[in-house]
């Protein structure tokens, strides 16, 4: 049976066109959803954060009452600068059943789909609510739901189930690792190459810092849990970029060390920040201050996101298995906003359309009969909220 897309693409080439890039502002696409939600008979609140040019959307169709399914998506795409594309990047093309643009697959397609088909529930009566939420800066942090989760919860918002549309090519993803950047900066005492006693090279100290962390990852292969479903097994580290120096002959002053990790249960990340905290506190620093008093090491936590935890019980994987047809479950090692939602209390699964190999990269696209899986999962959940 063929899907009608029109409305769907006549949507998402209006989310495409909006340049949603983290570093910018999200408040014309949020502005877009919420005139088409209102319309679409549900209640909307733009929730902007404090620099008044981000905002996270929350919607409501049916009745106030506890146990609905919240809808979820990303406002946010990453930056097309130094990326060699060959359509325009803000604008919706489509070429051989592929609809291109940045964001068409993670995730406006999924966000498209919602708003296109949510106005068929205008009027119904459904025996629970849908809930619409749409967040920023997914891309660098979770800060948007990670604002967003705590304001449901202190207002007493419960829903039971959630399904998170990040792209997975509609395959049901009920479990991954969660996500934590750090960005340490390193002060030391510069100085010439020839005496690097009368210096403290911050470099040197960044090197240290990495060699200690390494080790870190290595101990945490030992801890992996039994039965581990995640592929590697065990919470991972990785150090992404280092800074720091001038020139051959000069002991640098300052250093920069970007790392994540990617935990698979919350205590790993506990277990390697209290680690890398004694090693800096016990060993590295005073090293350092025995030369110069004013060497410092400096940690800015960038990001700290839980993962989902797979559950053996989980109401949404059963329900989204029998709209899809899916009858498997994976785990995937990129993360998400589901474990976010999860911690609120909800069963909470993601599934979404389009693969996740074709997202962040130059010419993205989402497959046309990706995007027709998904309204009809969409369509079938919401046949079901009216029976």
């Amino acid at each position: 049976m063929s899907v009608d897309l029109t409305a769907t693409e006549t949507v998402l080439e209006r989310l495409v066109a909006f340049p949603t890039v983290s570093h910018l502002p999200n408040l014309e696409m949020i502005g877009h959803a919420a005139e088409l939600l209102r319309n679409a008979g549900a209640r909307v609140e733009v929730l902007t954060d404090a620099s008044g040019t981000k905002a996270n959307l929350w919607a409501t169709l049916g009745p106030e009452r506890d146990g609905g399914i919240v809808l979820s998506g990303h406002s946010d795409v990453v930056p097309v600068e130094g990326q060699d594309w060959t359509v325009p990047a803000f604008a919706l093309t489509e070429r051989d059943d592929r609809l291109y643009g940045r964001g068409t697959c993670d995730m406006k397609g999924f966000i498209a789909a919602v708003l296109a088909r949510l106005p068929a529930l205008k009027g119904m009566a459904l025996h629970r609510p849908v809930h619409v939420a749409l967040t920023h800066d997914e891309e660098i942090g979770c800060l948007g739901a990670q604002a967003l989760i705590p304001e449901l919860k202190a207002r007493g918002i419960r829903p039971a189930m959630a399904i998170v549309g990040e792209p997975t090519g509609m395959q049901i993803i009920d479990g991954h690792k969660g996500c934590c950047e750090y960005t340490v900066r390193f002060r030391g005492l510069a100085g010439h190459g020839s005496a690097p006693d009368k210096g403290v090279n911050a470099v040197t100290a960044a090197v240290r810092y990495a060699a200690h962390l390494l080790e870190q990852g290595e101990a945490l292969k030992a801890r992996a849990p039994r039965g581990s479903r995640f592929d590697p097994p065990h919470t991972t580290v990785n150090i992404g970029a280092l800074h720091g120096g001038t020139a051959h002959n000069v002991i640098p002053e300052h250093a920069v060390l970007d790392w994540e990790m990617r935990p698979v249960v919350w205590d790993d990340a506990d277990f390697v920040t209290d680690r890398m905290t004694r090693y800096v506190q016990g060993t590295l620093l005073p090293q350092m201050r025995a030369v110069c008093a004013d060497a410092a090491v400096e940690t800015q936590t960038i990001g700290q996101v839980v993962g989902l935890e797979p559950m053996e019980q989980n109401a949404v994987r059963d329900l989204v298995a029998a709209l899809t047809g899916c009858n498997t479950a994976e785990t995937v090692p990129f993360n998400t906003e589901a474990g976010l939602f999860q911690q609120l209390g909800l069963s909470v699964v993601v599934c979404g359309p389009g693969h996740i190999a074709h997202a962040h990269k130059p010419d993205e696209y989402l497959e046309r009969a990706q995007l027709a899986q998904c309204v009809t999962m969409l369509d079938g959940l919401f046949r079901q909220l009216v029976a």
